[in-house]
């Protein structure tokens, strides 16, 4: 099987070819029309240098009679004057000089009668061929006519016509080696970065995901290998988020299945009392397990675009106080206090009410995680003239430009500056930002006023 670098040459070289192919033959069509063309010139001239000499024999003789059925003084009439002596009817002829005539005249010339009757010279005459009248004292007493050359028929044109012919030939031929040599050398330049994207595919497919593709171009095969590495980057920066998203579920998981196991056992040895304290420590991890394996599963869903969504006309101003309100108290706890910035005219959206409430309750526990105590969280919403907005502000600990636009990727885990013991996985934000995007929204993070992060989205507006 060819490659593509083969291919591409015989295409190039196959180009070539016709393109020197159809140059030679209109070369040789044209040289060899000229040719004749010139051939026809010359011979035109021949005859206008015959004229004189056929009408003064004519005038000598009186009629044609000395010429029907004699070829020699037809022939002697065709050479120069120089070359013949008129002796009454009999003619001397001196030897002619060594050079040919190219044009051919004697030849193709012919004489007819004032009647177009055939008198001497070429018998083929055609009525479409050119005609010159000789004219003896006022009256036109014949006709000289001349047959045109189609092609050569004397040996110096044949010869004349083989040389060019194997001239042009040759030239083709060289032609062609130089377009063999510079398609071989065009086709491996074009086709090198092709071979490399290849390369660096196979080692992509076959799990090498730190492959880069290195082309210094501004052409379409430079923004494919940027694309390529670009892609590469993302599989490698996949790869390692979920190595480490694994690892993080199965340290959450296994945190609240050792506190459940060690309490269990120590119920089963009779070294804690079943009380009911200690079933509801046991029924908080459970809730922590029962947590952790529904926001597994709704990033999943909402990944697939598998979630179910009851669209409705809500007001995001009165959702997002329903949801604040238990947070107050839990924020409290922490050493939080939670400010809202809500309007009293309404916020009308069309969104799915359930989950829009999980949007909210995942921002803001989110800020309870990650913000320092003593600390402020703020929930504002507002509405402009075609869009709702909603954000939740923190106080400190902020987290770097470099790393704001990453906060909503999926397995990402967000920088040990914000980053608790008891925080979570970084599920919250990716589903948040699924939730958003279901609801035709945009959502984003920026650094707060108040120290920490602002996570703001918007929402078309209900009409």
């Amino acid at each position: 099987m060819r490659n593509i670098s083969t291919r591409f040459f015989l295409a190039i070289l196959a180009t070539l070819a016709v393109v020197v192919a159809v140059m030679g033959l209109a070369t040789r069509w044209s040289f060899e029309r000229g040719f004749i063309g010139y051939l026809n010139e010359q011979a035109q001239t021949r005859t206008v240098e015959v004229l004189p000499r056929v009408q003064q024999a004519y005038a000598l003789h009186g009629n044609w009679d000395f010429l029907r059925d004699n070829r020699e003084a037809w022939f002697a009439l065709m050479r120069p004057s120089d070359l013949v002596e008129w002796r009454g009817n009999d003619i001397a002829i001196r030897p002619p000089p060594p050079d040919s005539d190219l044009s051919g005249a004697v030849v193709r010339l012919g004489l007819l009668d004032a009647q177009k009757q055939f008198v001497a010279g070429y018998r083929q005459i055609n009525e479409a061929f050119p005609k010159q009248a000789v004219v003896v004292n006022g009256n036109t007493v014949g006709w000289l006519v001349l047959a045109p050359f189609e092609e050569g028929t004397a040996d110096a044109d044949r010869r004349f016509q083989r040389s060019q012919t194997r001239s042009l030939a040759g030239v083709a031929l060289l032609a062609l080696s130089m377009a063999a040599v510079l398609a071989w050398g065009l086709s491996r330049r074009l086709t090198r970065p092709v071979t490399q994207l290849t390369r660096a595919t196979h080692r992509l497919a076959a799990g090498h995901h730190d492959v880069r593709v290195k082309l210094d171009r501004r052409d379409e095969i430079g923004v494919l290998a940027d694309d390529f590495n670009r892609l590469a980057e993302t599989l490698e920066r996949n790869q390692t988020l979920r190595k480490e998203f694994l690892a993080d579920v199965s340290h959450e998981l296994r945190t609240p299945l050792a506190v459940l196991r060690g309490e269990m056992e120590a119920l089963q040895d009779g070294l804690m009392p079943l009380t009911c304290d200690g079933i509801a420590a046991l029924q908080v991890e459970v809730m922590q397990l029962e947590k952790l394996v529904n926001d597994l599963n709704d990033l999943a869903l909402s990944d697939v675009g598998a979630l179910s969504y009851r669209m409705e006309r809500l007001d995001l101003a009165e959702l997002a106080r329903q949801v604040a309100t238990p947070h107050q108290a839990a924020l409290q706890r922490l050493g939080l206090t939670l400010r809202l910035d809500l309007p009293e005219m309404p916020v009308p959206v069309h969104g799915d009410a359930a989950r829009l409430r999980q949007l909210i309750d995942n921002l803001l526990t989110n800020s309870a995680r990650y913000t320092d105590a003593p600390g402020r969280v703020e929930l504002s919403v507002a509405a402009s003239a075609s869009r709702a907005h909603l954000a939740v502000s923190d106080s400190a600990p902020s987290v770097p430009a470099a790393e704001l636009g990453r906060l909503f990727d999926r397995l990402y885990r967000v920088d040990t500056s914000r980053n608790r013991e008891t925080g979570g996985v970084g599920l919250g934000l990716a589903i948040a930002r699924n939730i958003v995007h279901a609801h035709q929204g945009e959502i984003a993070a920026r650094p707060s006023p108040l120290g920490g992060v602002c996570v703001a989205l918007t929402l078309p507006a209900a009409t």
